[in-house]
């Protein structure tokens, strides 16, 4: 009887005070906070990290106070230069875009290449390359020393530059002709003018005495060859008298003389060109 009141008045105690709860929470409530301390203490040193770079970067970032530009220019205009850098000159000194600036100084007809960088503490230095015209396409076209097409229509054309003609879209084509062929005949001192593709697909070469070598549409390179071979001896020493050179059949050429000179063959197996 008396251990039955006991035990009774265990339970009793037990379920009053909230026994295993309590004590299972009243002991995770100190590991919790030892745990997240750490945390917090981390998060609160990166916040203070974050703030100070925001301070920084907002200190710094102020507007820019000039523009230096760099560069030999004979045909790029200072105002050009100027009205393409406005937009870009209220930005801040950290946050301006800097290729954008290069894009739009590089949409500048003769404008080759562009080089922007930020120069300490707010100011922006622009060095400008220009194009060089090494040749012009069609009427008023202009070609770089690459052989890109940088500039449709000129209003100022260089009189001694070569002329490169061809169909749209065949420039790098015909320019890639008119670099390679240029050393060559140079070495056996002639200068070429002209480089011609016809719609055809047909070549034309003229140098700067008037002559033309007619190249056709197949055997391009080997056509050439045989010119600079066998054909440019007689040019050297005739060019006065000499119209063209047909360098289109199998194994030979022909020439056309100026008036009143007659057409001659020098291949008496070449009779009809080929094309």
């Amino acid at each position: 009887m008396g251990t039955s009141r006991k035990r009774n008045r265990r339970k009793t105690e037990d379920a009053g005070s909230g026994g295993w709860s309590r004590l299972s929470l009243g002991g995770l409530q100190p590991l919790f906070i030892e745990t997240i301390r750490p945390v917090l203490g981390m998060s609160g040193a990166i916040l203070g990290a974050l703030l100070a770079i925001w301070g920084l970067t907002t200190a710094l970032d102020r507007p820019i106070a000039k523009v230096d530009v760099a560069g030999q220019f004979q045909r790029v205009a200072p105002v050009q230069i100027d009205e393409a850098v406005a937009p870009f000159r209220g930005a801040g000194f950290l946050s301006v875009d800097l290729e954008r600036l290069q894009a739009s100084l590089e949409a500048i007809a003769w404008v080759d290449r562009a080089r922007v960088e930020r120069r300490w503490p707010r100011s922006v230095r622009v060095v400008i390359t220009e194009h060089v015209a090494a040749a012009r396409w069609g009427e008023d076209g202009l070609m770089n020393t690459r052989g890109e097409l940088f500039l449709k229509h000129s209003r100022h054309i260089p009189p001694e530059l070569p002329q490169l003609i061809g169909p749209e879209g065949t420039e790098e084509e015909v320019a890639h002709l008119y670099l390679e062929s240029y050393p060559r005949l140079l070495a056996v001192g002639m200068r070429l003018a002209k480089v011609e593709l016809d719609p055809r697909g047909a070549w034309e070469l003229t140098l700067s005495n008037g002559v033309q070598v007619r190249l056709g549409r197949q055997d391009v390179h080997e056509r050439l060859e045989r010119f600079l071979r066998v054909a440019s001896p007689l040019v050297a020493t005739r060019s006065t008298e000499v119209g063209y050179v047909d360098l289109r059949y199998s194994n030979g050429f022909s020439v056309g003389w100026n008036p009143p000179a007659t057409r001659v063959a020098h291949d008496a197996t070449a009779t009809v060109p080929d094309a």
